[in-house]
């Protein structure tokens, strides 16, 4: 090629190049709808990891890319009149997490596709019809924690032989444990002679409260559900049972804030996961037709030092399973 050639090929290029950066922002804009159960604070980290897997997909945020949060700061009633502000603010996809706001969404459109990012058990509480075939404008992660909370419940009397008395907390506006799957803990319980009570909150000023009833009622552990409001707030949680000298298991942040034991999975990574179902979805795949997918992957972590606080020594067998432990 000519030098003469070669510079009006450069040129040329060189010109176009405004015009396919133009091209491309006028494109379409991806707005997406973010259903919060609790708040901006609570859920930050697994916010920013649904933001990094969109961004790892080519959607960027004033470009391609519209982001619209609403907060229901943890008082669920006020999930349905969010998923409405966000259907009046037009948007592609609302991306959700958890059994009570995705019931709100599920409720608000069946016409706007939904993922949810994380959920307990979509089938028992009525958010999909089937994991393989999830019908309807809904799909996303599922981690079907009555089994986790049970697997837990387990955990606590390999820790402590002999344990009797357990109690567990969770939220009783959270309709996962309102339905049968709701009570598989308590057969587990019996199953291993423990009697197991509930101990409810719905609000984090309860929660003081909550293990004050718990020591009254002679709990010597207790085991923390997955509810987005409990989870907001482990670190207070964890105190509370250290104070209250109850061995206590949850999720695997749990043991990382103080509690003993930690057992469940990531559920920044499964946000992270939910931005591939939101460009799937974009580039014209239909909800119905993503199957739900299920957590593989549960990590067990022991914090040694909130251990030996309350001078437990947990047993070797259970200290060799132990993926993380913390001295």
């Amino acid at each position: 090629m000519r030098r003469r050639e070669f510079i009006t090929l450069l040129g040329g290029a060189m010109a176009a190049w405004p015009l396919v950066a133009q091209a491309q922002q006028a494109g379409k804009v991806a707005r997406i709808g973010f259903l919060g159960a609790t708040s901006p604070a609570g859920y930050g980290a697994r916010v920013e990891a649904l933001r990094a897997g969109l961004r790892e997909l080519g959607y960027i945020e004033g470009t391609n890319l519209v982001l619209e949060y609403r907060w229901a700061e943890g008082n669920y009633e006020r999930l349905p009149a969010l998923v409405d502000e966000l259907i009046r603010s037009n948007v592609d996809i609302i991306v959700t997490h958890g059994t009570p706001a995705a019931l709100a969404a599920k409720q608000a459109t069946a016409s706007i596709p939904i993922v949810v990012g994380i959920i307990g058990d979509p089938v028992a509480s009525g958010v999909v019809g089937s994991v393989a075939r999830p019908g309807g404008n809904i799909t996303g992660s599922s981690f079907f924690s009555p089994e986790l909370d049970a697997k837990r419940v387990e955990l606590l009397k390999e820790a402590m032989p002999q344990l009797t008395r357990v109690a567990t907390l969770i939220n009783p506006d959270n309709p996962v444990y309102a339905g049968p799957q709701g009570h598989v803990p308590e057969q587990t319980a019996r199953s291993l002679d423990l009697h197991l009570q509930r101990f409810g909150v719905r609000a984090t000023n309860e929660l003081e409260g909550a293990f004050e009833n718990m020591q009254r009622q002679g709990a010597q552990a207790v085991s923390v559900a997955d509810d987005a409001l409990l989870q907001e707030n482990i670190a207070v949680i964890a105190a509370l049972a250290n104070k209250a000298r109850l061995l206590s298991i949850g999720s695997r942040e749990f043991a990382r804030a103080g509690a003993v034991i930690g057992y469940g999975i990531d559920f920044v990574a499964a946000l992270r996961r939910a931005a591939v179902f939101v460009d799937k979805i974009l580039k014209g795949s239909k909800p119905a037709d993503l199957p739900i997918e299920q957590a593989s992957k549960f990590e067990f972590v022991l914090n040694l030092k909130s251990a030996k606080a309350l001078g437990l020594e947990l047993p070797t067998a259970i200290l060799l399973r132990a993926d993380e432990v913390i001295e």
